[in-house]
């Protein structure tokens, strides 16, 4: 006889996070995909994935996956390597390339290209026209790394590598934060930039500490008028310090969070 087709889908993880994924997939062989948000990075995970029919459930299957970080994200593809819209800011960055962009878009503002100069490329940015307002915020949050390091420990040190592209008369600011989840969610500030740095990318590195768990979130800040785009591109956040690069924009900076004690951040910039 011909099995019932596929209705539901659950999922377990060894954090013990269960779902029931509905199906109205009826082929075999048809791809199915769901996001397991919350996931730390440098973490394992056993996923049990147990089909549920008509029948009742049937065998389960097992599969040990490790978090990684992607080395580098490039926004080549829509899932955009796990990063994702902060919820409590007044506008979403926006995922674009050469020949996905707007023929009426604002002139004198914005790149024509990917860092790596093709026009297929893709990058992250903020549109400054209406109806944004001057001070709107933008925040990209990166997956969540596991650091589960001694407050006063330099050992889980990360660098924060990244492009920029700031052209325009009406450019704002661009923000890097580090999200700490380790007493409450504090932000701290670890980079920033202001003003009409010209059509080019250019790159940053911070080297950061954070004191647990943490997010690097790029906030992008609309200046006084619309033209004003700021884009990112080509992210890499990796374990150690920055190395120096003569090619790098003369932005770049060391953060160390000590530690945070009732929503008071200690904070060591050289």
């Amino acid at each position: 006889t011909k099995p019932d087709p596929l209705n539901t889908l659950a999922a377990a993880a060894l954090t013990s996070i269960s779902k029931q994924i509905s199906s109205t997939l009826n082929r075999k062989g048809d791809l199915m995909e769901y996001t397991l948000d919350g996931l730390k990075i440098n973490e394992s995970y056993e996923v049990r994935l147990t089909p549920i029919t008509n029948y009742g459930a049937g065998d389960p299957t097992t599969r040990l996956i490790h978090y990684i970080e992607h080395r580098t994200c490039g926004f080549e593809h829509e899932k955009i390597c796990g990063f994702s819209q902060d919820s409590s800011d007044n506008f979403d960055w926006t995922r674009q390339n050469a020949l996905t962009q707007n023929p009426k878009r604002s002139p004198n503002t914005g790149p024509t290209k990917d860092r790596s100069g093709s026009s297929e490329g893709y990058y992250m940015y903020i549109e400054a026209s209406r109806p944004r307002m001057q001070g709107d915020k933008a925040r990209l949050l990166s997956p969540l790394y596991n650091n589960t390091g001694v407050r006063t420990s330099f050992k889980n040190t990360y660098c924060v590598s990244f492009y920029y592209h700031m052209f325009g008369k009406h450019i704002g600011s661009l923000n890097v934060l580090v999200r700490v989840k380790n007493i409450g969610v504090l932000d701290t500030q670890v980079w920033t930039l202001s003003g009409n740095q010209g059509p080019w990318w250019q790159q940053a590195n911070v080297t950061i500490s954070p004191s647990g768990s943490f997010q690097v979130v790029f906030e992008g800040v609309r200046g006084n008028g619309y033209e004003g785009d700021i884009a990112i591109d080509d992210v890499t956040i990796m374990l150690g310090k920055c190395k120096p690069d003569t090619n790098a924009s003369p932005y770049t900076a060391v953060v160390v969070v000590l530690w945070v004690v009732e929503n008071i951040v200690v904070v060591d910039l050289f």
